[in-house]
């Protein structure tokens, strides 16, 4: 595969990007109007009940984050100019076929000018309802297809999945498709259209038994592990995510299709500029509750891998492979894992190392004005030593009240049932990330090292569209980028 200039490829391109707010299309979008301002339109596809709400979000959701604050200085008082020239926001709903476009003249538009789409839609809450997961994770994945089919002059479309579709796989896990029906512990029966028929059964039996809103929630999600811990997968997320790309596997037909499969994504590391992040994703709530004191034990194996990667790496990798099949369709290889720990691996105990050292330097000053000091966490290494921990944490706090004087036991009442509701809570999660803290996996990602290698034998901006993890320091990084990052802007 030859690869041209990537800026040359975005020149006059028109895009969709789908789920338009969330944390990566964000960082997508900054990037080519930053890097490419000669890109003919940007259509950012959001959730809103009307043009006005989506013009709307864009400006608070996208727009007015710190993030494009380096192209807001680039465009100095063009800025505003610029937005409106290149980016065309719409309501729509990925869920919905046509992508709930209702305008049947913007429908059309897109249809003869798209160049390109980026699917970055998707729920990332591992413990979602299945009713939820499964339309925006897998029928939206379909939908997006079916609309990639009707644009005439479709380049490509860059479907944006995840690594742990693998579920707990060990050893080296390979950019492999996933085709319908595979399984991933040998089960037999899955099939989507069954999925989606169980999904509306199983609400209409939750609805008649006049549930509240919280109860029938909490039920689909329960449902929502039971499918997908009966095929394999650890959690409702990937089990969905993997079924999105089988449908995209086998229902693509013609349609240049590339699969871009992210790890643990993290804050930017050089671009727009170092540390940026939004919303607190997966390792960040251990590193939140630990500077905040409310971490006092790690369940893990700190031998185990952690696959982390830099969100700014993540969208070089989607642009420089949406530009090498776009110029060259149809390659057989579609699918490229971005992570680290094939090429620089990380360690929990590396974390656990780096957060102790940043956080006893810097400590976090609480509501009172004063600094929360930090000590290394417990580290239990199974599930039943945990579960130890927390009946033990239990049985104290009920001792204790019985030694509460009686005029005060209805206030510790409302305190014993708070502390149960927060360790079923934290029961469940723990349950949920259970499979990562211990992955034994290695994220094969030859495909996407051959992108890069392409990439520089051709010459293309590799000062630009970089994403080799090799060139990451960790201890950099984490000391000095990420977590000073979600410092600012993650803890409240």
């Amino acid at each position: 595969m030859e690869l041209e200039s990537v800026l040359k490829f975005l020149e006059n391109k028109t895009i969709l990007v789908t789920g338009a707010t969330g944390f990566l299309a964000k960082i997508f979008v900054e990037k080519i109007l930053r890097v490419q301002p000669n890109v003919k339109k940007l259509y950012l596809l959001l959730r809103a009940s009307d043009a006005k709400s989506a013009t709307q979000r864009l400006n608070n959701e996208i727009i007015n984050k710190d993030l494009f604050k380096v192209l807001k200085e680039k465009m100095g008082g063009n800025f505003n100019t610029f937005v409106r020239e290149k980016i065309c926001v719409m309501a729509g709903d990925i869920t919905l076929e046509d992508l709930g476009v209702e305008d049947l003249n913007l429908r059309e538009e897109m249809f003869s000018q798209l160049d390109a789409i980026v699917n970055l839609a998707a729920t990332t809450n591992f413990d979602e309802r299945y009713d939820v997961s499964l339309n925006l994770n897998t029928m939206g994945a379909k939908h997006v297809l079916n609309f990639a089919k009707q644009c005439t002059k479709l380049k490509v479309l860059v479907h944006v999945s995840t690594a742990y579709v693998s579920g707990e796989k060990e050893g080296l896990i390979l950019e492999n498709p996933y085709h319908m029906g595979e399984t991933l512990n040998g089960a037999t029966g899955l099939d989507i259209d069954n999925e989606l028929s169980l999904v509306q059964d199983k609400l209409k039996q939750l609805q008649a038994l006049d549930l509240t809103h919280a109860q029938l929630t909490l039920a689909m999600k329960d449902f929502g592990l039971q499918r997908a811990k009966q095929f394999g997968w650890p959690n409702t997320y990937v089990f969905t995510k993997a079924m999105g790309e089988m449908i995209i596997e086998e229902q693509k037909e013609n349609t240049n299709v590339v699969i871009v499969r992210p790890t643990i994504v993290t804050s930017t590391y050089k671009e727009p500029f170092p540390g940026w992040v939004e919303g607190i994703r997966t390792i960040d709530s251990m590193a939140v509750g630990y500077a905040k004191g409310r971490l006092t034990c790690f369940l893990g194996d700190l031998e185990s891998t952690v696959d982390v990667i830099p969100a700014d790496y993540v969208v070089n990798a989607i642009v420089v492979a949406m530009a090498a099949h776009g110029n060259e369709p149809y390659s057989n290889r579609s699918i490229y894992q971005v992570g680290s720990s094939m090429r620089n691996p990380l360690k929990y105990r590396d974390l656990q190392e780096l957060g102790f050292r940043y956080f006893s330097k810097k400590p976090w000053i609480n509501k009172d004005g004063n600094p929360v000091k930090v000590q290394k966490v417990t580290i239990l290494s199974d599930m039943a030593s945990f579960q130890r921990y927390m009946t033990i944490r239990y049985l104290l706090f009920l001792k204790g009240l019985e030694l509460v004087n009686t005029a005060f036991c209805q206030y510790f009442q409302g305190k014993y049932l708070d502390l149960s509701r927060k360790i079923k809570y934290v029961m469940r999660l723990v349950d949920l990330y259970r499979p990562y803290l211990f992955f034994k996996g290695v994220f094969d990602d030859i495909n996407t090292e051959r992108l890069r290698l392409e990439g520089k034998e051709s010459g293309i901006e590799t000062d630009i569209f970089y994403f080799d993890p090799r060139a990451i320091n960790w201890e950099e990084y984490f000391l000095s980028i990420h977590i000073p990052g979600i410092v600012k802007y993650v803890f409240k």
